[in-house]
């Protein structure tokens, strides 16, 4: 974590574009993911600021590196990175990193993972093998990190210990259940990621709201 100045407010601008003055530290996450998984969604979801896209009307081009099965009606994709905030109490700030998904940006959002304190990876129940190699960048890179199966409309549905039996997690990783598209869904993922992370530095305090 480190020092969140505040900034004095200008008139014109929305007053949510600045930090509290309370607020005396922050922490980066990143939300990752294979390809079309929500990262940019639930970003925006959480974001109390308007987020910041990267997003390009994807080509025939890149069709024929992306594996499009299932998101057939995805007509954008993200090309650096996506970016929310997200106060958590009065003296804690999220900054929200979320990372492209296909495999030809993965050494750009390797250099995304500088100071993150942790990582939230967004599954796919319908393409749960392409989370391995998210989840082995990370791994690699000695990140913690929780999963998030994003309910999708019409995908197939498993009890959780299914799912961690089949992306292989240790009991100790975070499994949760989440729709991108819902700030409240959302947030309770992020919780269980941020309570994970205070159980690994000693943090006995809880999860403080606003």
């Amino acid at each position: 974590m480190g020092s969140a100045p505040s900034s004095d407010r200008s008139p014109g601008l929305a007053a949510d574009a600045y930090l509290r003055r309370s607020v005396q530290s922050a922490a980066k996450l990143l939300v990752v993911g294979h390809f079309a998984v929500g990262k940019t969604t639930l970003v925006g979801a959480l974001s109390e600021i308007r987020p910041l896209h990267t997003e390009e009307i994807m080509t025939q081009a890149g069709a024929l590196v992306d594996d499009l099965a299932g998101t057939e009606d995805k007509t954008t994709t993200t090309v650096a990175m996506d970016f929310g905030r997200l106060t958590l109490s009065e003296r804690l700030v999220l900054y929200l990193f979320g990372a492209p998904g296909q495999q030809r940006f993965t050494r750009l959002w390797k250099d995304m993972t500088r100071g993150a304190l942790g990582a939230l990876v967004l599954a796919d129940t319908r393409r749960l093998d392409q989370s391995f190699e998210v989840m082995g960048v990370l791994e690699e890179l000695g990140i913690p990190y929780a999963v998030a199966v994003n309910q999708f409309d019409g995908s197939p549905e498993f009890a959780l210990e299914e799912v961690r039996e089949a992306l292989d997690l240790l009991p100790e990783t975070p499994l949760v259940r989440c729709d991108a598209r819902d700030r409240i869904s959302s947030t309770r993922a992020l919780i269980a990621l941020v309570e994970y992370l205070q159980t690994r530095i000693g943090d006995p305090r809880p999860l403080e709201h606003t």
